[in-house]
């Protein structure tokens, strides 16, 4: 029987390895740390990353989001973003003109991982992150 997640699951510092494949085949990888920390009764998810472009040094990233009870996810700046389904699976974002569909995983917790498929007039790829546990909040 798969248990599902609550937002405290989540709560510590993570590594990610991620890969965005663009449907014309090219791909670029990052790497980094993803880090759920309590604000009230949310998690500030800061992730820093380097992103390896085809060619070129690496680029460092940044991105973060707000996770609340019931795995609610909100961008930085308070819009709505998506819901985490507990025991994983399908959830969805539409950013006219953009479709970002996600698959996530969580058979191999605590390693976990995210799939988006995001597709649009200027986008088309797939974006896997593997999530492996680093240390838990408070260690």
């Amino acid at each position: 029987m798969h248990i599902g997640k609550e937002l405290s699951d989540f709560a510590g510092h993570w590594r990610f390895e991620r890969e965005v494949r663009h449907a014309d085949g090219s791909a670029m990888q990052i790497t980094g740390t993803a880090q759920f920390d309590w604000q009230g009764d949310s998690l500030d998810y800061l992730e820093r990353g380097k992103m390896q472009l085809p060619s070129g040094p690496p680029v460092s990233t940044e991105r973060r989001y707000l996770w609340q009870k019931g795995l609610r996810v909100y961008f930085e700046d308070g819009r709505f973003f998506h819901s985490v389904p507990p025991q994983g699976g399908e959830a969805a974002h539409w950013c006219a003109p953009d479709d970002y569909h996600v698959v996530y995983d969580f058979a191999q917790w605590p390693q976990w991982q995210a799939i988006w498929q995001v597709r649009g007039p200027a986008k088309d790829y797939v974006m896997t992150t593997n999530y492996t546990w680093d240390t838990p909040l408070g260690e």
